[in-house]
């Protein structure tokens, strides 16, 4: 039987190149396995070989985000792949989006099947979870032993076209999906067993895991308000009017950042909201009893903070996800802290 056909894409410090001063190494195509792709060699034996490794550094990936899929994709094009792997990424930010993304590409372009590795809080993961088959690794590359023979032996699976797996079976990150199938065990055993075991103190597993949110300690009180920087961030949908990015009623896949350098008040004439979730009436009649500009300008005025910053940040939180927050902050909480802000007030609803 011929070996299945393995092509392979890694960033520019896994080929040997470089690392963060190598970042902007442009894509290039490497015959046979390189770096990490020795490791998977050995985990396919005589079953698999990857016929080409694929290169290409985090940043140019990253800031040349449509024109470096597009030559990735042609680059896979006309290989005959049975199966595309990347990474494990681990918990490398911009190397698992870079890693999730030619997947994903690849896939929707190609119809090849794809893999990845990374760790659960990787950017990759949390933006393509629910699409592709992404092997849960630890968060550094310490993780590789572990991770390189499950992705190895996943990837056979989808080569061969075998039936996959439940999650906890085949040790990928689960995207949502749920498949009807019979236990061997009744329920109440089942549960009797798991109860039996959390209470000696033993190792189990849930079948209905409850969503696992994050929880952030507080930071320290603000020193001196008085001379603080304050930014205004809402979930309550306050845009210019005519919502100029159109941020989505419900369910909203973006977030808007607006100037109010000089704004006093914001007026039925120049703000609204776009939230669905609740009676716009009195937020279009005056925006400010969601976002409280014309408060924190008086407080300004009167000293009792330091200033407030020229941008506020905005979405709506309407059926919105807890991982798409979740993104949405991290961008531009580092915006805020690169300007300085030492105060946030969130608004809702």
């Amino acid at each position: 039987m011929p070996k299945y056909k393995v092509v392979h894409y890694i960033n520019q410090f896994y080929a040997g190149i470089g690392g963060e001063e190598k970042a902007d190494y442009k894509p290039e195509i490497r015959d046979g396995a390189v770096g990490p792709g020795t490791a998977f060699a050995s985990a396919f034996g005589d079953e698999a070989e990857i016929i080409k490794t694929i290169v290409c550094g985090d940043s140019y990936f990253n800031e040349n985000l449509s024109e470096a899929t597009k030559t990735l994709v042609d680059m896979v094009r006309g290989l005959d792949a049975d199966v595309f792997i990347a990474g494990p990424a681990f918990n490398a930010g911009r190397y698992g989006v870079a890693c999730a993304t030619i997947c994903s590409a690849v896939s929707d372009e190609l119809g090849i099947p794809v893999l990845t590795g990374m760790f659960p809080e990787n950017p990759g993961a949390e933006m393509f979870l629910d699409r592709l088959y992404i092997i849960e690794t630890g968060a550094n590359a310490a993780g590789m032993r572990n991770a390189v023979p499950k992705m190895a032996a996943l990837a056979l699976k989808l080569a061969s076209g075998a039936p996959i797996g439940a999650s906890i079976e085949e040790g990928y990150l689960p995207g949502g999906a749920r498949v009807n199938f019979f236990e061997k065990e009744r329920g109440s055993k089942r549960a009797v067993d798991m109860l039996l075991k959390k209470m000696a103190g033993k190792p189990f597993v849930t079948e209905y895991p409850m969503p696992d949110f994050d929880r952030v300690p507080p930071n320290p009180a603000v020193a001196d308000i008085s001379k603080a920087t304050v930014a205004l961030v809402t979930s309550g949908g306050i845009v210019p009017k005519g919502n100029p990015d159109r941020i989505e009623s419900s369910s909203a896949s973006k977030y808007g950042e607006y100037d109010i350098t000089g704004v006093l008040d914001l007026t039925a004439e120049t703000y609204e909201t776009a939230h669905g979730g609740y009676d716009p009436i009195y937020a279009n009649q005056d925006a400010d009893r969601v976002l409280p500009v014309d408060v924190l300008r008086e407080f300004e005025k009167e000293g009792k903070i330091g200033k407030l910053y020229n941008k506020f940040y905005t979405t709506v939180g309407n059926g919105t996800s807890t991982k798409s927050s979740k993104l949405f902050a991290q961008e531009f909480s580092k915006k805020l802290k690169e300007n300085n802000v030492q105060a946030v007030i969130l608004t809702s609803t």
